[in-house]
């Protein structure tokens, strides 16, 4: 019976195969679609958003969004320099990591922690739009949008007593858009100090993790409970207002130093100086400035025919370095024509200063700061004066602004204080800094040779002169001390264009004109703001003030 049912299943097997081709062909030949319709097409404005995402979910942002700039130069680079860049990042990762893991040896029964393998891989992480933001500050911010699907070999090998446990890290897919901002803005390369970085949303990252060559990640629970503590954790370091700050420059590569506080300065008097005139007197001025200063230096009123001049004058010096900055006082004996004569100098540390106290020095006069000159030991007279240093306050960036409590919670007590406070504020000398960054569409019928004037409480003050342009960039900084805030005064900046004719004379004219009410840079601390300017047909001028209390 078995031989009869396999003899049954070859012949079935033998005939029905050719008769299934032979079939087949004849369908295939003789019978041919009828109906075949054409297919459907749209064209891409009639698509809903969502029909589009499922037609194109890799659509890049500046495909989507018009804010993106799509940077294909840019992955190109990063394609070529890959190999390198992997190699820097590593050993980086291998200097920052060593300090954090010494300290884990020799506890918990630890012998041992150390990369054995680690490479981020072949492929680099792709840039699908960059998207640039304009501000008024002294900065370039930056949100590019990163993916990285990436294939690292990263081993980290934990030894305990006896026991050797690899980790390996494989397979990390990352996205994310960081805002990075490059601030402030330097003539020095390469162009700005620090580098700050902070997340706008929580990345997406997702990852392999094998122990002992077991797939941890394939367990549902630890894999969604280790992603999302991994989430959290970044998002808790890095997203906005979190920020990393990476400092680039400092104050000796080039980073201007803002300014910490003022000195007051009070010439009085001076003694027994050195006679230079004919008739056996001086005529004896004080000029002084600090160290490192490119501003220019302060100097007293002549009294003529005296040895024993009394001054008695104040000055007011911005402070940007307490610990290294030293006062420079010169004397010296005017004269109408030629050269003015030296008496003497001498130098005072501001570290011989405490904050708010006023001391009083009696100097005594020297030719230069050689100890080792000889002229040194003779007698050059003395000068008296009397110093007071008065730093900036931190917190001066503003008398008034949004209150973190709804006023119907605020007492009438809180708000008498804080009223209080803002009048003493408004009484205390500080230190008004006008930064005059640029000009755009300025014009006049004659020539554009524009520069741009600052005239406050009858000083007037000068930016340099830019040739033959309409949107100049000066990036010049003023600065006034004054005794009390300007709350009902203006300043006036006026756009002006000088050319100097075949016969050495020149011509000005202006370019237009803004008066700015300091009230608001009182109350806020400071402003940045471009102004129209008047008299101009489409000139606009950028301008930076702060003001600051001591």
């Amino acid at each position: 019976m078995g031989f009869i049912n396999s003899l049954l299943e070859i012949l079935g097997l033998g005939i029905g195969v050719p008769l299934g081709l032979i079939v087949g062909y004849f369908l295939f030949v003789h019978f041919e679609p009828k109906d075949v319709k054409d297919p459907l097409s749209r064209p891409l404005h009639e698509f809903d958003t969502r029909s589009l995402l499922d037609l194109l979910p890799e659509v890049p942002l500046w495909a989507k969004h018009p804010d993106f700039h799509r940077v294909d130069w840019l992955n190109r680079f990063l394609r070529y320099m890959w190999p390198y860049l992997d190699q820097a990042i590593c050993n980086l990762i291998r200097s920052t990591a060593q300090p954090m893991f010494e300290e884990y040896v020799g506890t918990y029964q630890i012998k041992a922690l150390e990369f054995e393998k680690l490479s981020l891989g072949t492929l680099p992480p792709a840039i699908h739009g960059v998207k640039v933001h304009e501000t008024n500050e002294n900065e370039l911010v930056l949100e590019p949008a990163i993916r990285w699907a990436g294939n690292p070999n990263i081993i980290l090998v934990l030894k305990l007593l006896f026991l050797r446990i690899p980790v390996q890290l494989l397979d990390v897919q990352i996205s994310a858009v960081p805002r990075i901002i490059l601030k402030p803005l330097l003539p020095t390369f390469p162009c700005f100090a620090s580098i700050t970085v902070s997340l706008l949303d929580k990345p997406q990252v997702d990852f392999g993790l094998k122990l002992f060559n077991g797939d941890m990640m394939a367990i549902p629970l630890l894999y969604q409970s280790v992603q999302e503590t991994i989430r959290k954790q970044i998002a808790n370091l890095y997203l906005w207002p979190q920020t990393l700050e990476i400092p680039i420059l400092d104050g000796s590569a080039g980073a201007t130093k803002k300014p910490v506080g003022i000195l007051h300065v009070k010439v009085i008097r001076a003694r027994k100086l050195l006679k230079m005139d004919l008739l056996g007197t001086s005529d004896p001025y004080v000029q002084l400035s600090l160290s490192g200063e490119k501003l220019p230096s302060k100097r007293t009123t002549v009294k003529m025919n005296n040895l024993n001049p009394e001054w008695n004058e104040s000055f007011n010096l911005t402070v940007k370095d307490f610990r290294s900055q030293v006062l420079e006082l010169h004397v010296y004996d005017w004269e109408k024509f030629g050269t003015h004569d030296k008496l003497g100098m001498q130098v005072v540390p501001l570290t011989l200063i405490s904050p708010h106290e006023p001391k009083e020095f009696t100097l005594n006069l020297v030719k230069n700061q050689n100890l080792n000159d000889p002229h040194n030991k003779k007698p050059r007279g003395q000068l008296m004066v009397e110093l007071s240093y008065h730093p900036l306050r931190e917190d001066s960036h503003g008398f008034s602004g949004p209150l973190e409590r709804h006023e119907s919670q605020i007492s009438e007590s809180e708000v008498l204080e804080k009223t209080n406070e803002e009048a003493s504020h408004n009484c205390q000398p500080g230190l008004l800094l006008v930064t005059v960054k640029g000009a755009e569409d300025v014009e006049d019928k004659h020539h554009t040779n524009p520069y741009a004037l600052v005239m406050f409480r009858g000083e007037e003050k000068k930016t340099k002169l830019v040739k033959r342009t309409r949107d100049p960039c000066w990036n010049e900084e003023f600065q006034f001390v004054l005794e009390e805030a300007p709350l009902k005064e203006e300043i006036q900046i006026q756009v002006m264009s000088k050319r100097r004719t075949k016969f050495c004379f020149s011509s000005k004219e202006s370019l237009g004109y803004v008066n700015i009410n300091l009230s608001d840079v009182v109350f806020n601390g400071h402003i940045n703001e471009k102004f129209n300017l008047i008299n101009s047909r489409n000139g606009v001028i950028h301008v930076e003030i702060r003001w600051e209390v001591t």
